[in-house]
């Protein structure tokens, strides 16, 4: 029970799991869980997200690394967005779930480039950070 979570695909080093869910995700499950309900039930794209994230993450992050964390989610999202459509019915309960698919129709093919969006977010954070303007 204390273990770390882990896909434990990677060789066990002195008897030790040396590989994490978090090192490998490159964020922590509680800053996916957000990004993932922002994106899922808020419907926000990368940059409405990064807005939000800015302000919401604020105290624990600098713009530029909530911006960083952003566009890392949305690249992966989009390099494995499309494994989400072979997933077998299941019964969901709540509006949020990983693998609930039946109400989100977006696109499953992705340019996972985001060069506009991500464009958009670096001209924000630049102008947040050269400003210090964390409140527009």
């Amino acid at each position: 029970m204390a273990a770390p979570p882990s896909a434990e695909l990677e060789p066990l080093t002195d008897g030790q799991v040396l590989q994490t869910d978090e090192s490998d995700i490159g964020m922590t499950y509680s800053e996916l869980s957000v990004i993932g309900r922002i994106r899922k039930i808020s419907k926000c794209g990368p940059y409405s997200m990064s807005w939000k994230l800015i302000h919401t993450w604020r105290e624990a992050l600098s713009p530029l690394q909530g911006a960083a964390k952003v566009k890392h989610f949305f690249q992966m999202y989009s390099v494995n967005r499309h494994k989400m459509t072979t997933v077998t019915p299941s019964y969901h309960a709540e509006g949020y779930g990983p693998d609930d698919n039946r109400f989100d129709l977006r696109p499953f093919l992705y340019n996972t480039r985001w060069s506009w969006q991500f464009r958009a977010i670096d001209n924000q954070v630049s102008k947040m950070e050269v400003g210090n303007d964390y409140h527009n």
